[in-house]
């Protein structure tokens, strides 16, 4: 049984309780999604028939709104979770040029899986659950794998540099909750689990750009940020 198996995302029931209740759940998802689109149509423009990663894809809506600017996308699309996969595929049915990948991080790490020929690689809330020794190793497979001036993007959960700090952005988290009608024993499990280190294991902003300098990403920045939400990434 691997890590990914032993853990509540491997719960169907725990994964469709995410996806419907993620943009009440996830500060300023809609908006990060919006950057994304505004950064890939800013630095892809109406490249032809691009390659995308879509790694931890969950239900594919990453790669449905980045369709959205440009259909001749090939998107290969990874997850750990078979229920994760059959929604996404349900969700870009209209769309022939997709590929999925049944796999978990720790699997594409220990087996080699290969991830090469890409133009723009993206992750959505999902590199938080390796720890950072993993978390540079990713990011180095994935610098080898993309195409020289290709992207990453990271849309993801963060760890506070400072204790007083993320006391503050749990409780800008628990208010935005709060404002949309989510209270309660639901808002503070969602608090908990970020907490919860055995499935979850954010490292600071400043941990994860310097990984991505050091595998040799170049205008490593962080794109957008709100609380322990940001986005962040660079160039090959």
């Amino acid at each position: 049984m691997t890590e990914f198996d032993k853990s509540y995302w491997a719960k169907a029931e725990f994964a469709q309780g995410y996806r419907e209740n993620a943009d009440n759940t996830i500060v300023e998802r809609r908006r990060l999604l919006e950057v994304l689109k505004s950064f890939y149509r800013h630095f892809m423009g109406a490249k032809p028939e691009p390659n995308v990663l879509d790694l931890g894809c969950g239900d594919g809506i990453v790669t449905h709104e980045l369709l959205k600017i440009n259909g001749s996308i090939s998107a290969t699309l990874i997850d750990g979770s078979g229920d994760m996969l059959d929604k996404a595929k349900e969700r870009l049915k209209d769309f022939g040029k997709t590929r999925f990948t049944k796999a978990s991080f720790q699997e594409i790490l220990s087996r080699g899986i290969a991830l090469q020929g890409f133009d723009f690689a993206v992750s959505s809330l999902a590199i938080h659950h390796l720890s950072m020794d993993e978390k540079a190793n990713l990011f180095g497979k994935i610098y080898a794998g993309l195409n020289d001036g290709g992207y990453f993007f990271i849309i993801d959960v963060i760890l506070a540099p400072t204790e007083s700090l993320e006391q503050w952005y749990l409780l800008l988290w628990k208010e935005w909750m709060g404002e949309r009608g989510i209270e309660g024993d639901y808002c503070d499990d969602r608090i908990r689990l970020y907490k919860d280190r055995a499935n979850d294991k954010p490292d600071t902003l400043d941990s994860q750009l310097s990984a991505l300098k050091s595998v040799g990403f170049k205008d490593v920045d962080c794109f957008y940020k709100y609380g322990i939400f940001a986005a962040y990434g660079g160039r090959k």
